[in-house]
């Protein structure tokens, strides 16, 4: 049993003592000429012999039960082999991190689309159609579908800091808004998708999975068998977002088709199928109270939200999750309500909270800021607190302020003018500023990782869904163990190698990339003993060792391998530090005063993220979280059906996110330097998801600044963008 090492202290910088300079460079994917050249094998691509297709039947009502199936309709389709039904089947994917079945509602009904039963046939043609053909019976019930006037719903209780009502009372300056956001989709490139093969007493399973640590549990616990029964790979995945976090409808259903028929079964989920059976982001009702003296110093912070979800499922959007910590005031109070609907369920998707929460929460500074006639980022300098204002704890590292001044410069914000003053013909021009937080986390993660002379391996059922962790891991190992990155083989995404962390939260470089740094420093320790010297004393570079006067070759100190595992997990430094990754984005628009049509004309965001250990990849995850902020402003947006609570934007042509045409050729990304010591051995803090929290607000902020209107109500489409405008009378 490998010791778990867990954070309770102030790391050395270890990794800025090695000699092989491959950290924080702008390496490309060691993967991509795999995945530009169509031999990177996806979770639907391995296909083995004899396999057949499944299809899911989804409900056609909104909530009751299924009372019958009638199968004698489609008996004589050629190739059709069974339908499926089992008390094991999934309502919903389960949620991040459950490690347990989700909710197997044995014929009961909660949402319109919800998968039901499996059609399994030689061709997916075949099981398509069939799906399609078969005739359900059902018994329905009552249902809502609008989470505002549902009945059903949850007060939680509020989360408080001093006295609320009575700083709100005493400031000179106040603000109270509601703000609307839309539901949103992951819409991950590659569908949901699994294939299901039994062995004997044992299932493997190729499937779309994020936490394959999770994952293995869960697909355990719905089938009723033991983990150790079950194997799950996941090499390649083609985006997540969040939406396969958890063990889903397909997986399951693939592997009780598959131990019933006794074939290989393979079931992909249509995109249709994707956006009506996944996990969404909830839409969201929020209310923001801001109260300050007028010299801009706030008194008073209140975030209210109303989101909703299926009955039985534990997740509620954390709305105000940055909110609380994010500035500070005397009194401060956070409030949510949950309300049950029968709606496709709600779950993480990139950034949750932080995403549609700042949409709000950094509208309302700006809001704020205009009344008391202050500059929105002065009044964003002027309240950064010293700690955690609702729980007392110092701030590991933070540079907030860093952030927003240098952002201010290099974007010319003092070039800003007042609210509606540049013209462009039919167009209005204005800049936004809009801080960034995201907490940053470790989960329990391990890693071994193999010395074998002038090679290694890194083994570790981590998953890299497109953010590189292929490649950073290899990065890692390879400055550790003085070792250029081709010679550095990073295995991934099988549940027989140590369970890590899997990729979510913005945890992922965080856990795994930990662990396989504290695994290749047990081998440094082995590699110094060798050489009769303190492991502090070691040089590795090139695939040499120096130390105690030494030089030997790796190749002459390793007759055949070393090999270690390391596992990591919080610790007390998670109690008494917040560590979280801080930014500012900043953007100007042009706005059509008789389309109400909105163009990003450029962005900036300037990030600390603690180190960089991969400069190109932290990149493209902060400019990819940028491009969801635009997306979350401006287009994004699942549209319910009112009578029935279907999503009628169910499919790309319909669910808009941003184009090439919407994504501004000037748009940048200036990470600032920082270590943060209280986070993990490397030093490291979340990327994946710090680059969309407050994007999209730089963009709406920047909306209000050019035509002297604020739209509330989010994304701010046309429409809403003219009936802002004509209410405002500007």
């Amino acid at each position: 049993m490998t010791e778990i090492f867990r954070m309770n202290e102030a790391q050395p910088r270890l990794l800025d003592k090695m000699r092989q300079g491959v950290v924080g460079k702008p390496l490309s994917r060691p993967e991509g000429p795999k995945k530009v050249t169509g031999t990177a094998r996806y979770a639907a691509e391995e296909l083995p012999e004899g396999c057949v297709h499944g299809v899911l039947v989804r409900a056609t009502i909104s909530r009751g039960r299924v009372t019958g199936l009638d199968r004698e309709a489609i008996r004589d389709m050629p190739g059709l082999i069974d339908v499926i039904t089992d008390a094991r089947l999934l309502r919903n994917p389960a949620q991040g991190m459950a490690g347990a079945a989700p909710c197997q509602p044995n014929g009961e009904v909660f949402y319109h689309g919800q998968p039901i039963t499996l059609v399994v046939a030689e061709s997916l043609e075949t099981a398509r159609d069939a799906a399609h053909r078969l005739p359900v019976h059902y018994e329905e019930i009552a249902f809502e579908t609008d989470p505002e006037a549902a009945q059903d719903r949850e007060d939680k209780d509020p989360e408080t800091a001093g006295d609320f009502d009575a700083a709100f009372a005493a400031s000179s300056v106040t603000i109270d808004a509601r703000y609307r956001t839309d539901a949103q989709a992951a819409a991950a490139m590659e569908p949901h998708a699994a294939i299901a093969q039994w062995s004997g007493e044992t299932v493997l399973l190729r499937g779309s999975l994020q936490m394959l640590r999770f994952n293995r549990d869960e697909l355990a616990d719905s089938l009723g068998i033991d983990p150790e029964r079950v194997r799950i790979l996941s090499p390649f995945i083609g985006g997540g977002f969040g939406s396969k976090l958890g063990i889903g409808p397909e997986a399951v259903a693939a592997a009780i088709a598959s131990e019933k028929i006794g074939r290989p079964v393979r079931v992909v989920m249509s995109r249709q199928t994707v956006f009506d059976a996944v996990l969404r982001r909830s839409e969201t009702l929020q209310r923001v109270r801001l109260g300050a003296d007028g010299d801009g110093r706030l008194r008073a912070i209140s975030h209210d939200d109303l989101v909703s979800n299926l009955p039985g499922e534990s997740f509620a959007e954390p709305v105000s999750q940055a909110s609380q910590f994010l500035y500070g005031a005397d009194g401060l109070s956070f409030s949510q309500t949950l309300a049950r609907v029968s709606r496709t369920p709600s779950g993480s998707v990139r950034a949750p909270g932080e995403a549609v929460g700042m949409l709000a929460f950094e509208s309302a500074m700006d809001e704020l800021a205009e009344k008391l006639g202050l500059c929105p980022v002065e009044l964003r300098l002027r309240n950064i607190p010293e700690t955690h204002p609702m729980t007392g704890q110092a701030y590991s590292v933070r540079r907030l302020a860093d952030c927003l001044r240098t952002g201010a410069e290099q974007f010319g914000w003092a070039r800003r003018g007042a609210p509606g003053a540049q013209v462009e013909g039919d167009w209005r021009i204005g800049m936004g500023v809009a801080s960034a937080a995201r907490k940053s986390a470790l989960v329990q993660s391990a890693a071994r990782v193999r010395l074998l002379g002038d090679r290694a391996v890194v083994e570790t059922d981590m998953t890299d869904i497109g953010t590189g962790s292929y490649a950073i891991l290899g990065q890692i190992a390879g400055e550790m163990l003085g070792l250029p990155v081709e010679k550095v083989d990073v295995r991934l995404g099988d549940t027989s190698f140590p369970g890590a962390s899997g990729s979510g939260g913005s945890f992922g470089a965080n856990s795994a990339g930990s662990a396989v740094f504290l695994a290749a420093k047990k081998i440094r320790a082995e590699l110094a003993s060798q050489l009769d010297c303190a492991p502090g004393e070691l040089a590795l570079q090139d695939g040499i060792a120096r130390g105690g006067n030494i030089e030997r070759a790796l190749t002459d100190l390793v007759s055949s391998e070393i090999v270690h595992e390391a596992e990591i997990a919080a610790g007390d430094t998670s109690k008494s530090h917040l560590s979280s990754g801080f930014g500012a984005h900043f953007a100007e628009v042009g706005v059509n005063v008789w389309t109400g049509e909105v163009r990003v004309r450029r962005m900036l965001g300037v990030m600390a993220m603690g180190r960089i250990l991969n400069e190109k990849t932290s990149r493209s995850q902060a400019l990819g979280g940028m491009i969801w902020g635009i997306g979350s402003a401006l287009t994004e947006a699942l549209e319910h059906d009112p009578r029935t609570g279907h999503i009628v934007t169910r499919d790309l042509a319909n669910y808009h996110v941003p184009s090439h045409a919407d994504v501004p050729g000037d748009m940048s990304v200036v990470f600032l330097e920082e270590r943060d010591d209280m986070a993990n051995p490397i030093q490291t803090k979340g990327i994946g998801e710090l680059g969309i929290s407050g994007a999209g607000a730089a963009v709406l902020n920047a909306i209000a600044h050019a035509t002297g209107a604020r739209v509330r109500d989010f994304p701010a489409l046309p429409d809403r963008v003219i009936s802002a405008i004509e209410m405002a009378g500007v």
